[in-house]
């Protein structure tokens, strides 16, 4: 709890918002989600770093803004009618972090989930900034939207019923 209202005084100028740096790394992240919700990334470059690392890849680490451009792109192409909401966000000096809702409907089998299934989730969105471009990125999920991805445990077979067990007992030796 103590964490917020210290990034708030901290981010704060004279004036009482966000400083200068504060308010270009906040601009920044919404161009970021903009880039999202419209499918175009040929703006991508404006807002993150050519050596940015996303650490919230399906796979792991995405390095570099080439590679970031090709996984975001082949992720919005799975997706159609997608949203993105800004429920809350605050942000300092160097870091912005948005706690954001989505909404679309999937056009292909993605994130464990088939084509046709609709998505809504809640995610906090963590940036790392330096120079106005986001270096590092993170993504936390609620367990449950997290649960939505996985794939459904494997079928387990029935343990027989104990009246169906018969004993087998190990013959005794021979002397």
């Amino acid at each position: 709890m103590m964490v917020t209202p210290a990034c708030v005084l901290i981010s704060c100028n004279d004036k009482g918002g966000p400083s200068a740096a504060a308010q270009k790394n906040m601009d920044a992240m919404h161009g970021i989600t903009k880039c999202f919700d419209s499918k175009d990334f040929s703006k991508l470059g404006d807002y993150i770093a050519e050596d940015g690392i996303d650490h919230a890849g399906e796979q792991g680490d995405i390095k570099g803004l080439a590679n970031m451009k090709a996984e975001f792109t082949k992720m919005v192409a799975a997706y159609k009618d997608s949203k993105t909401e800004v429920i809350k966000e605050i942000a300092d000096d160097e870091y912005v972090m948005t706690w954001q809702h989505y909404t679309g409907t999937l056009t292909a089998d993605q994130m464990g989930m088939k084509a046709g299934d609709k998505f809504d989730m809640s995610a906090m969105e963590v940036a790392k900034f330096k120079d106005g471009k986001a270096v590092e990125h993170w993504t936390f999920m609620q367990p449950a939207d997290m649960m939505k991805m996985m794939p459904p445990p494997p079928a387990t077979a029935a343990m027989p019923q104990a009246d169906t067990v018969k004993s087998v007992t190990k013959p005794a030796d021979k002397k």
